[in-house]
């Protein structure tokens, strides 16, 4: 398991609930990293797919780690979750994005204007959601013609922050992909943690 020290934290009262949804195809660092960072820093990742058991990314081109699931898409409503994390890999949104429930949820989240990081291919869901229309995000850039087709206004940075959307390209931006979501936890954290820390 990766950790990351600089966002190590005591025990939180109440830790925010951060939905990981993925399903089978994720790039595994896109999700180990981030769900770490979160864990280190005192929030509760939650892995969410359309199917119980567990899902296996990839990692360099080889199949990864299997990752345990805690619900299944069916299980979980966004309004039982703080925010929402959207790992990449070419196959995992592009199962998710022809899954209703996995989408609705997608679309609860920013309906809710709950902090949502998307990483890589992850923001497809988004497109495909219809929540990015004026938005400005970023992502892989295969993916980059169909963002702007959905209405986005697409730049090529480490992270895009557009109100509650965060969006990052690529596993080299995982680092300040995580630095940016753990600054917007920390803007609406319910707990009070934030205003000391800061």
């Amino acid at each position: 398991m990766v950790s990351n020290s600089k966002y190590s934290k005591g025990a939180r009262s109440m830790p925010q609930r951060i939905m990981i949804l993925a399903t089978d195809g994720f790039e595994q660092s896109e999700l180990e990293q981030p769900k770490a960072t979160l864990e280190d820093a005192g929030y509760e990742a939650i892995v969410v797919s359309p199917e119980d058991g567990e899902i296996r990314g990839f990692s360099d081109k080889e199949w990864g780690n299997p990752v345990s699931v805690d619900l299944t898409v069916d299980e979980a409503e966004a309004s039982e979750f703080d925010a929402l994390v959207l790992p990449g890999g070419q196959i995992n949104p592009d199962i998710l994005r022809m899954n209703k429930k996995a989408v609705q949820l997608v679309g609860d989240f920013c309906v809710q204007g709950k902090p949502v990081a998307a990483i890589c291919h992850g923001p497809w869901l988004l497109a495909e959601a219809d929540v990015i229309t004026g938005k400005k995000v970023t992502s892989w850039p295969s993916l980059r013609t169909d963002l702007a087709n959905a209405g986005a206004d697409v730049v090529d940075k480490e992270v895009a922050i557009d109100g509650n959307l965060i969006t990052s390209r690529n596993p080299g931006d995982i680092p300040a992909f995580c630095d940016a979501l753990i600054a917007q936890l920390k803007q609406t954290d319910p707990s009070g943690d934030a205003q000391k820390a800061a």
